[in-house]
């Protein structure tokens, strides 16, 4: 069969003015597709330019430094994981309200452990390894990171300092045993002296009269620097023994016993307005009074009162029952004559700083040292050597209220 034959139609070659018009449509074209490229581009490289600062506007903060001990940087994220660790187990309403004290406390606790961290293996080449970290984290369950790492790795230096300075202790060293007590003024030092020369029970005294209930009676055996302060050392290594020292006047010293002056100066429905002086001790009150003439209260109070109010010449303002917190100062405030000083007014409810020692020195000499006194001077050499450490460092805490308050937040996001 013979094969069919195709026609073939020729192709018209398009006209001049198609071809001008088909290549403005091309360089349209061209020209859209380019506009469209520069604008996704400029639109991703927007979005991508707010999803990198808006990154790195959260990690930022994280890489901050905010804590640095002797060259020793510690960044934000160091802290917050650390706050993090601390507030385990506390639900959100709990660290909220404290948040500022438990912030406080991490940021303490920070500075501490790179101080003790640093003396020990500085200065005396003491350290924690690694094996007694993992040991520690691993008898605790806690994970094996640094945080919880820089959490045990000061109690496992404290055993070891404690092992260091109790290396350095003498088997037996001077120490003295006295009984001490406080009491407010010097006649009743002197009037208590007399009867203990004269067979009195100091210890039994000194619980009825002394007005420092956490330092009275026998302290028993002593060395010089375990001493109370450095009255009682003194009288403690230099009176005959047996003997009772002089009333020694201690200014610093604080007991629980008050003598208030009070002047109601007006009185609207139940309250009253009233200034006070708080003193010393009663002898001290009763001068005072004796000076009250001539309205020179506010003077004498700025000068002499130990209360708060003094800056303000001891005025009160407006007063209730029990806004003083003293039954004794309301007592009288509230049933005396307007514009009349009261008599001195005893409360045993507050304390004032000022007073006198007794000290009777009843033994003295070279004795070892016991269990419990040797932990005590380990303790204070300890002590003693961390503070000289620390004075010597440089400590810097750059954490704020916006700061605390920005990690306390990243902290309860992870809950």
């Amino acid at each position: 069969m013979a094969k069919k034959q195709t026609s073939s139609i020729p192709k018209r070659a398009p006209t001049r003015g198609q071809l001008s018009k088909w290549q403005r449509q091309m360089k349209m074209r061209r020209i859209i597709i380019i506009v469209a490229v520069v604008f996704l581009t400029g639109l991703l490289s927007w979005v991508g330019y707010g999803l990198i600062e808006d990154h790195r506007d959260r990690v930022r903060p994280l890489r901050e430094v905010v804590i640095e001990v002797n060259d020793m940087p510690f960044t934000m994220e160091y802290f917050v994981n650390m706050l993090d660790a601390y507030t385990q187990g506390m639900n959100a309403t709990s660290i909220y309200y404290y948040g500022d004290y438990l912030a406080g406390t991490v940021a303490n606790d920070i500075i501490n452990a790179a101080l003790l961290r640093q003396g020990a293996e500085e200065e005396l080449g003491i350290e924690a390894t690694s094996e007694e970290i993992t040991a520690r984290l691993t008898e605790y369950g806690l994970p094996d990171d640094r945080v919880y790492q820089d959490i045990v790795r000061p109690a496992i230096l404290q055993s070891k300092l404690e092992e260091y300075f109790d290396a350095q202790l003498p088997d037996a060293m001077e120490q003295s045993h006295v009984q001490v007590m406080l009491v407010e003024n010097p006649e009743i030092a002197i009037e208590l002296i007399g009867q203990i020369e004269a067979g009195g029970n100091f210890t039994a005294l000194a619980e009825e009269f002394s007005r420092n209930p956490a330092l009275e009676g026998d302290l028993g055996w002593l060395p010089e620097e375990l001493m109370p302060n450095t009255l009682i050392a003194d009288a403690a290594f230099n009176v005959t023994v047996g003997q009772i020292s002089q009333p020694l006047y201690d200014e610093a010293a604080v007991k629980d016993i008050g003598y208030w002056l009070v002047e109601v100066t007006g009185r609207q429905d139940d309250g009253i307005e009233a200034r006070a002086m708080l003193l010393g001790s009663q002898a001290e009150a009763e001068r005072i009074k004796g000076e009250l003439v001539g309205g020179n209260f506010t003077s004498l109070a700025k000068e002499y009162s130990q209360h708060e109010s003094r800056e303000q010449g001891g005025e009160l303002g407006l007063l209730r029952p029990g806004d003083m917190g003293s039954q004794a100062f309301d007592a009288v405030a509230f049933n005396i004559t307007a514009n009349v000083v009261s008599e001195p007014v005893k409360d045993e409810s507050v304390q004032t700083a000022g007073g006198y020692w007794v000290v009777k020195v009843v033994d003295r000499g070279e004795r070892e040292l016991e269990e419990e006194t040797g932990k005590q001077l380990v303790d204070r050499h300890l002590n003693d050597w961390l503070e000289g450490w620390a004075e010597n460092s440089t400590i810097e805490n750059l954490l704020d209220p916006d700061k605390i308050s920005w990690a306390l937040d990243k902290v309860l996001e992870r809950m």
